[in-house]
């Protein structure tokens, strides 16, 4: 029987994988892991992180909405571990996840769109949870992710694949976890579609079955991207709004409102749908078009992540750019250091500077990196 620290998020998915673990014979540690913005609001706390290199378990009191992190969402995550009899433990990561935070502001700032879901794995979940588990002496971190893990390279790494249900598919928020984790990882809810992890729920009696997805950013707790980044820089970034001939068509307020690819929310109409094609942080122009100026035939990764060999000559594979995005046929050219040539076989729409692209065989993950730079032709 291994220990097991399971990332408990007060959702159905982690809620169902602590269960699903048990099943297995694990001994299961429930975690909540407090990284969101300060708020009057934080849970009660059922223990004591001991010597762990963490943060101590915090205390307050209160309720105030926080996107996967409120205090309600604590208080269901003890709840279930309460009813499935496992300890359970709250770590205020707030130290740590000022990091990701400065990410997502600096990211927004350059004209970039960020993805702090990723660097969350990478980080806190895949990254200091591992710290705790060894200090309580568990051999494996778990998740509530939809992806799986199995049998992979010939050193024992194990592959990482999608999960069998392609609306709720994560593997694409997992690229950038160090290969040496892969060992020690658990994803006990990817061999499973949603519906039948809420059938689980309810027949355990679990109060989380019907409760729906965090659908937030955790620690913009307004749920207004733009107000957060502008309260922390300060920073004038507004400027003028462009199409792609160079005619002036208007005045945004910050470059931190946009996105490539967006269409709503430009302030204006044009008689037709336009988007926002490229963000110019030097000048703080953003350029819109219509849909055919966003097609792009190749993209430059930096960064890079293999989570088996790196690839050393063109690899036809699968391509996603966005969470929510399908992947697509493309070829892969590894480029010298940590960065990677997408040729895509068919133009490509939307293709954002700072989102990830995850390269795919088939089912499972090969790698990734962030998208730098992209061009037609």
């Amino acid at each position: 029987m291994a220990r097991v620290v399971l990332a408990m998020s007060g959702g159905v998915d982690s809620s169902v994988a602590a269960h699903l673990l048990l099943e297995q014979g694990h001994d299961v540690v429930g975690v909540f892991m407090r990284h969101g913005e300060e708020s009057v609001a934080a849970c009660a706390t059922d223990g004591d992180v001991g010597s762990s290199p963490l943060l101590p378990v915090f205390q307050a009191r209160g309720d105030h909405k926080q996107g996967c992190c409120s205090a309600s969402d604590a208080d269901d995550a003890r709840r279930v571990a309460q009813r499935l009899s496992i300890p359970f433990y709250a770590l205020n990561l707030k130290a740590e996840f000022r990091r990701i935070i400065d990410y997502f502001v600096d990211e927004y700032s350059r004209g970039r769109t960020p993805n702090p879901c990723v660097m969350c794995n990478n980080w806190i979940k895949f990254g200091k949870l591992f710290d705790y588990a060894d200090s309580v002496g568990a051999e494996y971190v778990a998740t509530g992710h939809y992806a799986r893990l199995s049998a992979g390279s010939a050193d024992g790494t194990p592959a990482l694949r999608r999960g069998v249900d392609p609306g709720k598919d994560q593997s694409y928020v997992l690229f950038g976890i160090a290969p040496h984790y892969l060992k020690r990882m658990l994803l006990p809810v990817g061999d499973f579609h949603k519906p039948q992890i809420r059938e689980r729920a309810a027949a355990l009696g679990l109060r989380v079955a019907d409760k729906r997805d965090s659908q937030e950013i955790c620690f913009v707790t307004s749920g207004k991207h733009d107000e957060f980044v502008r309260t922390r820089r300060q920073r004038d970034l507004s400027g003028p709004i462009v199409t792609v001939d160079g005619h002036v068509v208007g005045q945004h307020p910050g470059i931190e409102r946009f996105t490539v690819g967006q269409r709503k929310g430009l302030g204006f109409g044009l008689g037709e749908p336009y988007y926002v094609v490229r963000i110019e942080p030097e000048s703080r122009r953003v350029v819109i078009g219509r849909n055919e100026d966003l097609l792009r035939s190749w993209l430059i990764a930096d960064q890079a992540n293999w989570l088996g060999p790196r690839p050393e000559f063109p690899v036809d594979c699968m391509v996603q750019i966005r969470y929510n995005s399908p992947a697509v046929p493309a070829t892969v050219q590894p480029l010298p250091g940590d960065r990677f040539r997408v040729e895509f076989a068919q133009p490509k729409a939307s293709v954002a500077p700072g989102q990830a692209a995850v390269v795919y065989d088939g089912d499972r993950v090969l790698g990734g990196g962030w998208i730098e730079s992209f061009g037609t032709g």
